[in-house]
């Protein structure tokens, strides 16, 4: 009878990690911005279809980097639990937050059960009349509460570092959209043009939905 060989559970979760941290630092970043209104999304991303950035519920929007099939289904699975939450009791009982939990407690199961772990990083963001949540989930479940930006993705920490030197409170959406994409532009060495970059986000200021999307003639007039 063959023996499997001993693995301690330390090392198998150290592997683990690595091998989600690989997948995850392979795809293009996302930032996320606190605005006066609201919450602008910014993912160099060159596919016209296949999102990184979408709407969940009424005043709730999801991000994520990572393999598109893995973060897609999570996606999809965030709707449906969105959706059947406001049907069975009230709108006002789908929050971030309760989301944001949900999708750590499914990837921290199935970091921990499974032998391959998600290789996604997902952003959260719930606006509201006076204040914006954003969370920030990892692959193993760990959540955190970020304030005023965040960047995700395989250039992350350089993309923040190069964000503390930019950020004010209060920008409007196409000064967000300019101190976001000098900051890529930054990091990357390169050039983000109009129709390589996805632009979306939350605006409490438009009617019981919040989330919108940009066109590539808005980014590139915002830009200009």
């Amino acid at each position: 009878m063959p023996m499997m060989p001993y693995v301690s559970p330390e090392q198998a979760m150290k592997d683990k990690a690595d091998f989600a941290r690989k997948g995850i630092s392979r795809g293009r970043s996302v930032v996320a911005l606190t605005t006066e209104n609201g919450l602008l999304f910014v993912a160099e991303n060159p596919s016209a279809t296949l999102h990184k950035v979408s709407e969940i519920y009424d005043c709730i929007a999801f991000a994520a980097v990572g393999k598109y099939n893995e973060f897609e289904q999570l996606r999809v699975a965030g709707i449906r639990l969105a959706d059947v939450k406001g049907y069975q009791y009230s709108r006002d009982d789908v929050t971030g937050r309760a989301l944001a939990n949900a999708y750590a407690n499914a990837m921290g199961a199935t970091f921990t059960d499974s032998p391959k772990p998600l290789e996604v990083e997902l952003l959260v963001a719930e606006v509201a009349e006076d204040d914006v949540e954003l969370y920030h989930i990892l692959y193993d479940g760990s959540i955190t509460d970020e304030e005023n930006y965040v960047a995700i993705g395989g250039s992350a920490e350089a993309i923040n570092e190069a964000l503390k030197n930019r950020f004010e409170p209060g920008m409007d959406r196409a000064t967000a959209l300019r101190t976001t994409v000098a900051a890529l532009q930054e990091v990357e060495e390169r050039e983000m043009v109009a129709d390589r970059l996805e632009v979306a986000g939350l605006d409490r200021a438009l009617g019981r939905r919040k989330f919108f999307r940009l066109s590539e003639d808005d980014i590139a007039g915002m830009l200009s």
